[in-house]
């Protein structure tokens, strides 16, 4: 079992950042991939980022490279999604989700998930 619970989001202008963070708890985590998607209303869940626990390799939508980067902190058993230049497209709920063993980037994939950040870019 895997808890994830997602803070940070908000309301920021275009143009701006904003720093996701994703608090990761249980007794296996060590095993799993965690990964970020958005999903906007009306819309599919979209993948943004993923990362390996153990090792840290990393995958990055291409809609999304350059813009926004995923880290982790094994100490604080946290991971992070930071988003620059954000724009109003941008604007939806951001997901935090775990999946075992290597980063992917199908939502089906994923056996957890946390309840959501809003995230909002004005113009």
């Amino acid at each position: 079992q895997v808890q994830l619970v997602e803070s940070g989001g908000g309301l920021v202008q275009a143009g701006g950042s904003l720093r996701l963070s994703c608090a990761v708890s249980g007794r296996t985590f060590s095993r799993y991939a965690l990964g970020w998607f958005r999903q906007a209303p009306g819309k599919e869940r979209d993948f943004l980022a993923a990362i390996r626990w153990s090792g840290g390799s990393t995958l990055h939508a291409d809609s999304v490279k350059g813009r926004f980067t995923i880290s982790r902190d094994n100490a604080k058993n946290t991971v992070y999604l930071q988003m620059n230049t954000l724009k109003p497209e941008d604007t939806a709920v951001y997901y935090c989700a775990a999946v075992q063993g290597l980063p992917k980037s199908q939502s089906y994939d994923y056996d957890y998930w946390g309840q959501g950040t809003q995230v909002t870019v004005s113009s």
